[in-house]
Order: structure tokens, then sequence, then C-alpha cells
């Protein structure tokens, strides 16, 4: 038995991302700014729409938003595509997890990607 082909093997959906120039929060009252900007990787075929999610790992009840845009095949999301409520960690630094979904023509979920980054760092 064999093993399948490099090429034969889908390539996993995945993003990165920094805070860019996000203005230092730590209050714990988060501030209403633009998304960072995602750099994207392997969107799964037949994408038209994506959702974006951020939530706090240490306050995962904690509703910061996030956003959803038309996907025409871009593999960076600028800044200002959407407004959510930034990280604020009232005591520390807290790790949060952005999650982007992919969707298709038919709104089917067709794939999903994760990335955690601490804030502050």
């Amino acid at each position: 038995m064999g093993f399948p082909s490099k090429d034969s093997i889908a390539a996993e959906f995945s993003f990165t991302f920094e805070w860019g120039d996000l203005k230092l929060c730590t209050s714990g009252r988060p501030n209403r700014v633009t998304n960072p900007v995602f750099k994207l990787s392997n969107i799964p075929e037949g994408t038209v729409l994506l959702k974006f999610k951020m939530t706090d790992l240490k306050v995962r009840n904690y509703n910061h938003g996030g956003g959803k845009m038309e996907y025409n095949g871009e593999t960076i999301i600028d800044s200002g595509a959407f407004k959510y409520k930034s990280p604020c960690p009232p005591n520390g630094s807290h790790k949060y997890e952005w999650r982007i979904r992919a969707y298709d023509a038919n709104d089917d979920k067709i794939g999903s990607a994760k990335f955690v980054r601490k804030y502050p760092e």
C-alpha cells in the first residue's frame, strides 16, 4: 500500500495576522477598531463568503465580534474590511483566537481556519 502523491493532498486552509498599529488597550474596555490585515492561504475552492470572529480564550463569553465579506480570490484582507471590539485584557496578556469560516454559494460552510496570538505581545 503506497502513500498518496504530494499533488493529491489538499493543503489546509490557513491564515496569519498581525495586530498592526492597534492602540494599546489594557483597561478591560475594548475600543471599536478596524480589522487587522489577514494573509490567507489555501482558501477552499468555491468560497464566495468569509466570516471572521475573534474570541478571548480567557473570557470566551465576551463578544468581540467580527465581520463578513464577499470573497473574490484575494489572499490579503486589508484593514478596514470590518470593525470589531479590540483586544483589551484588564490583567496582563490574554490569548485571542481569530477564526475564519469559508462559505460557498449555497451558504454551506466549506472550510474553517484559526490563528491564536497574545495581546499585548
